[in-house]
């Protein structure tokens, strides 16, 4: 009856997974107070008292500094499995490695160079 047998369970998880963030929003809109008062539109910062606007302009570096983190840290996330099964890969996957970690290198010195890494 179904033409692509053995993905019954597949079908099945793909269902239970669209089904699961449906049925959350639905509950939370169901349970959820509605008040709608002056209280509910200002702004919520640990407790204290909001002081200024909310739409401030931050400086650029902030978000160059950390894309330079996200770059590196995906690149330990990449590289530490292939650190695990270094035995069993062979010398193909170190080169390979090699040259992903110096096309990482040159990334870094492009940023280091336009100032991306200077907090101050």
């Amino acid at each position: 009856m179904f033409v692509l047998s053995g993905y019954e369970y597949l079908l099945g998880f793909f269902l239970a997974c669209s089904l699961v963030p449906l049925l959350a929003l639905s509950a939370s809109k169901l349970l959820r107070p509605n008040t709608r008062g002056p209280e509910r539109r200002t702004t919520y910062e640990s407790g204290m008292e909001p002081i200024g606007g909310a739409w401030i302009q931050f400086n650029i570096r902030y978000y160059m500094f950390a894309l330079v983190f996200v770059v590196f840290d995906v690149e330990t996330v990449f590289l530490y499995p292939w650190a695990v099964a270094f035995n069993q890969l062979g010398l193909l996957a170190f080169i390979e490695a090699l040259i992903f970690i110096a096309i990482l290198v040159v990334a870094l010195v492009y940023a280091w160079r336009k100032g991306a890494l200077e907090w101050s």
